[in-house]
């Protein structure tokens, strides 16, 4: 399921850190920032994007593939729905999923190109 990293478990370990911490900073109060409106999809696109094409970095067979990006899709999808349940700092935005779900199409695409074993070749 795993590709022969130097330190698979390692690598894994640090994805689902990443995903731990996305969560994390999804929930908790947004800090002051004055940005352009819907600049944020920006922000919600590159995160997903950056988990996405992790996984294709440490996940070897197409169905865990698969199965980390209806995962990612569907994080994207609640974190969405518990910040409009949970905070009252926060609101549930179907566009932020939109721009989840995009992110997540985009890092998976790179199981298609040669950077696919971008960190095999880095003996990662």
């Amino acid at each position: 399921m795993l590709k022969p990293l130097r330190w698979p478990r390692v690598w894994l370990g640090l994805w689902w850190l990443a995903i731990a911490v996305t969560i994390t900073v999804c929930l908790i109060p947004p800090p002051p920032l004055d940005l352009p409106q819907n600049s944020d999809k920006v922000e919600h696109f590159l995160a997903y994007f950056l988990l996405a094409g992790s996984a294709v970095q440490i996940y070897r067979t197409r169905a865990a593939l698969l199965w980390a990006g209806v995962g990612l899709v569907g994080l994207g999808i609640g974190i969405e729905f518990l910040q409009g349940a949970l905070t009252d700092n926060r609101m549930a935005d179907p566009m932020d999923a939109l721009a989840n779900s995009i992110g997540v199409i985009a890092g998976m695409a790179i199981a298609l190109t040669p950077l696919r074993n971008l960190l095999l070749h880095l003996r990662g």
